[in-house]
């Protein structure tokens, strides 16, 4: 397939996101606007979030993923593109050599109008096309180019290439009807989306399991919506963090709020474990309710599985605001739970907006449902494309895409990209 043949048939399909130079010189409005204006407002994007109406299980993701492979086909064929120099950190202002290769770059995969020159000033062009390409790559756009960046746009074409068909493969391996209203996480997005009917009513920044400790890919139900739950701490953690935490602080439990319990049910004190042996394994680790300080905050959104992992509340907001979200021991915590937890209780009458506001505020424990279990999809996505002009990357943090270490991941541990 063509570049024109691609983008005639999918009505222009990755404008600012894909759309090769020659085609932006031969056809340089698509839909009536410009194929670098699409989806992204240069100057106003404040935050990665991913905003489109399309689900990412869905048909026209589909269509949209199997053009962009197309694409990146003959990208490919033409030799892909050679590393940036990465030795220079550049910003808006900057004057630099390198800047002009910078350029080159963004305008090949569709970021920046080649209208724009070929200046070895980081302008305002070179930094909103930045912002665009940082935003798709699920890092947050500040418009400056530092290792973060410099690996997502280092990574070779094939590779991008071999992203795109193997989740072409998964995407197709889910069925047609998942469900009037579902849900969908994304792990290697660390994104959850509510979908209805078609399409998506709320999207949330999440955090998931890290590298030692993911998440699982998995299909589950929600049947239940805990306020104010008590945390049980799982074995794995008393053994891997427990433990070592309580060796460095003996008053770390009494300051989290976390009570221990033998197996007669008899509360026992901190001072009467052994800290330096395996001993606590053998007791049970509760974390009184609490917002402020529990681990699951608010609110426990229970999916049975045989993993043993749900989605919650969190009092480590902070964390949604990073581009490394992969924070957790398999769970997934949800971005502003509060809308979450309308969405999934809207066809209860019993749980109006109201009801659920004065659960959150009360001091006890309550449990909610929805009419129906609500379906759950735990996904693993590192490519897509949507209809409305954007291919999605992110990295392969768990190594399922078979194409290496991810740069980005490692990058994004060191946290090297933030603002100077």
């Amino acid at each position: 397939m063509d570049r024109r043949a691609f983008l005639s048939g999918t009505a222009g399909l990755f404008g600012a996101a894909a759309a090769l130079p020659a085609f932006a010189q031969q056809s340089p409005m698509i839909g009536g606007q410009a194929e670098w204006a699409q989806t992204y407002d240069t100057g106003t994007i404040r935050s990665r979030n991913i905003r489109t109406s399309y689900p990412i299980l869905g048909p026209a993701t589909v269509q949209a993923l199997e053009g962009a492979i197309g694409v990146y086909q003959q990208l490919v064929s033409r030799g892909g593109h050679p590393p940036l120099p990465s030795d220079q950190r550049l910003k808006l202002g900057t004057r630099h050599p390198n800047v002009q290769a910078l350029r080159a770059r963004l305008i090949e995969l569709g970021d920046l109008s080649p209208n724009v020159g070929n200046s070895d000033i980081f302008d305002s062009f070179v930094d909103g096309a930045v912002k665009r390409y940082q935003a798709r790559h699920g890092l947050t756009p500040t418009g400056d180019v530092g290792v973060q960046t410099f690996a997502a746009l280092n990574t070779p074409a094939e590779i991008r290439l071999r992203q795109l068909e193997m989740n072409l493969v998964r995407l197709r391996g889910y069925p047609a009807n998942l469900g009037n209203r579902y849900v969908t996480v994304n792990i290697p997005a660390a994104y959850v989306e509510t979908v209805e009917n078609g399409q998506v009513a709320t999207r949330h920044v999440a955090g998931v399991g890290k590298i030692d400790r993911p998440s699982p890919i998995m299909n589950a139900r929600i049947v239940e919506v805990n306020f104010h739950p008590f945390w049980t701490v799982p074995a794995s953690i008393i053994r891997k963090d427990l433990i070592p935490l309580m060796q460095k602080n003996p008053n770390y439990l009494t300051e989290q709020k976390i009570r221990i319990f033998n197996q007669q049910g008899q509360e026992l004190q901190p001072a009467q474990v052994n800290w330096n042996s395996d001993e606590a394994t053998r007791y049970l680790f509760r974390q009184d309710p609490g917002g402020e300080h529990n681990s699951l905050g608010f609110v426990r959104i229970n999916i049975p599985n045989p993993h043993g992992v749900y989605m919650h509340d969190t009092p480590a907001n902070g964390i949604f605001g990073d581009d490394y979200r992969f924070v957790s021991s398999g769970c997934v915590r949800v971005q502003n739970v509060r809308e979450y937890i309308y969405w999934i209780l809207q066809d209860n009458p019993q749980w109006t907006r109201d009801a659920i506001d004065e659960a959150f505020r009360a001091a006890r424990r309550i449990d909610a449902r929805p009419r129906e279990p609500i379906p759950v999809y735990w996904t693993y996505f590192t490519a897509w494309a949507t209809p409305d002009g954007v291919i999605q990357f992110r990295d392969d943090i768990y190594g399922k895409d078979g194409v290496g270490p991810g740069a980005v991941t490692q990058a994004l541990r060191e946290g090297d990209d933030r603002p100077d």
